[in-house]
């Protein structure tokens, strides 16, 4: 999509949203019958080109430029998206389609919300659940933020050295929602999205290389890269959630927990510190432990208290009862989780409901543990972590 938007300009986001859709949607029909085509990626490219340049010549979008607009188009369905000229195109549309979205006249959640619409293909559900917010509210941020840059004629145009800094932040953020969506799924079948997960670190790597890269930058990459060392343990053979704790270390990929250390290196340079230093460095923690009978759980207590303070957020405020539990006991850890019960962003949140009811367990109160994991059962959430909350719920039952 961020190929055709360039070709098309940013005015037009609608049709290259819209060719993309229906491309996807051929291929769900047609496949199923004809079978899956041998470069599976050039399929939807060539067909959403097919289409944009249908609408294109249709409907003379482009005015005088129609013509021109139209032989571009071919040229690149031509071209098969897996060459190496065209990768490396496809690379730079993303993220200049990713800065153009986080301009600064556009607001900042807005713009993270469109970039990961438009660059990651997140639908509207996902978006509002990666925020903790309501569907429609998104729906208007989408709508509100496309009305901007077709009204105010913004381009893909990479913004000149003063302006980087104002896009900079946002871009990361987009970054590391298209990652946390890649890491848990908040539906469908599969507990992980491996394609989001390495196009974050893609793109985050992208960023770290050039000329624009901060520390900030690079202790993101460094998160990144410590949590996807971790996703070929995180679910096991049937495809079922595999808790931290009970991970196989072994089967954590030592050359991202390498790459991890690498860039957390390079991020402690100078004074800045941000959220996702401190992330990495809850991450790094986890990755140096032998095994979790050696994991520093006081440590890791301490940088969540520094992680409230710079974001106290009640998702983060979660993580920290976790560790309290682990640093002070589960009765700690309930006490800690007791005042988020009420939170509006929380709601339907079954992470709240599964920490509360394993600490309920933990502490032998099964009738109220069992009561929290059928209320989780009811929040959205993918099918492996409702089959790891069905397996708790019947550890619950006396």
């Amino acid at each position: 999509m961020s190929h055709l938007t360039r070709l098309l300009g940013p005015s037009h986001l609608d049709l290259a949203e819209e060719s993309v859709q229906e491309a996807m949607l051929r291929a769900l029909q047609t496949w199923p019958q004809s079978g899956v085509p041998e470069n599976a990626a050039a399929w939807p490219f060539r067909v959403a080109h097919n289409l944009a340049i249908d609408a294109v010549r249709r409907k003379r979008l482009l005015g005088d430029k129609t013509d021109a607009i139209v032989l571009e188009l071919s040229r690149s369905s031509a071209a098969a998206p897996d060459d190496p000229g065209v990768e490396e195109q496809l690379r730079d549309d993303e993220l200049r389609m990713i800065f153009m979205c986080c301009h600064p006249e556009i607001p900042r959640d807005a713009s993270v919300a469109l970039s990961l619409k438009t660059v990651g293909g997140f639908s509207v559900r996902e978006i509002a659940r990666a925020f903790l917010a309501d569907e429609a509210a998104i729906a208007q941020r989408l709508v509100r933020a496309k009305r901007q840059i077709r009204d105010r004629r913004l381009t893909l145009d990479m913004p000149h050295a003063p302006e980087l800094s104002e896009r900079l932040d946002s871009a990361l953020e987009v970054v590391y929602f298209m990652f946390n969506e890649g890491y848990a799924s908040h539906e469908g079948e599969s507990l992980i999205r491996q394609d989001l997960c390495l196009e974050a670190l893609r793109l985050g790597r992208l960023i770290a290389s050039s000329s624009i890269t901060t520390p900030r930058v690079h202790a993101l990459v460094a998160l990144i890269a410590f949590q996807s060392a971790r996703l070929p343990a995180r679910v096991d053979e049937s495809g079922d959630l595999v808790l931290l704790e009970q991970q196989d270390r072994g089967r954590w990929d030592r050359r991202l927990m390498a790459l991890g250390f690498d860039h957390f290196d390079r991020s402690i340079a100078g004074d800045d510190v941000s959220e996702y230093h401190v992330q990495a460095a809850i991450a790094a923690t986890h990755a140096r432990a032998e095994g979790a009978e050696s994991i520093d759980w006081p440590a890791i207590l301490a940088l969540y208290d520094q992680l409230l303070a710079l974001n106290a957020s009640p998702v983060v405020a979660l993580n920290r009862a976790v560790a309290v539990a682990k640093v002070h006991g589960p009765a700690a850890g309930l006490a800690a989780v007791e005042p988020l019960h009420d939170d509006p962003k929380l709601r339907d949140y079954y992470l709240l409901l599964a920490v509360r009811g394993h600490l309920l367990l933990d502490l032998g109160r099964r009738v109220e543990a069992a009561v929290c994991f059928r209320a989780a059962l009811d929040c959205p959430c993918s099918e492996p972590e409702r089959r790891f909350l069905r397996r708790k719920l019947s550890e619950s039952m006396p």
